[in-house]
């Protein structure tokens, strides 16, 4: 068995997408309609085969009520690995990107998260 797909909920699939792909630097996958919403993917260009992330479309109202719990308490909705937090904030903060919480050192791990414009927390993170 492994992981093929996983996904975070999104308030707007085109920005989404120009975040994604424009901020964090993922390539688009997968862009097939489905119904008023589409199969939206994208996935890293260390790994276009790997793992995809659907940037699926929060419309039922628990998605929505378990986004809005997750970001009030200032929990991250998924993580995302990088060489160097460090590095990899002051360039996203250089596209904008608006951050919760530094580059924090946490035992073995460094992290830092960022709010990904469409109603998440998205932790990044690097080993040490």
């Amino acid at each position: 068995m492994r992981i093929n797909i996983t996904s975070v909920f999104v308030d707007d699939q085109a920005k989404a997408l120009a975040f994604y792909t424009e901020k964090l630097g993922f390539i688009k996958k997968t862009d097939q309609p489905v119904g008023e919403a589409r199969w939206l993917t994208v996935v890293s260009p260390a790994a276009p085969e790997g793992v995809e992330l659907l940037l699926e479309p929060d419309g039922h109202p628990a998605a929505v009520a378990f986004k809005k719990a997750l970001v009030s308490d200032g929990i991250p909705f998924t993580q995302f690995a990088v060489d160097d937090v460090y590095a990899e904030a002051e360039r996203l903060r250089g596209l904008g990107v608006e951050f919760t919480q530094d580059a924090t050192e946490m035992g073995p791990v460094v992290t830092a998260v960022f709010d990904d414009t469409c109603g998440n927390l998205i932790q990044i993170v690097a080993r040490t």
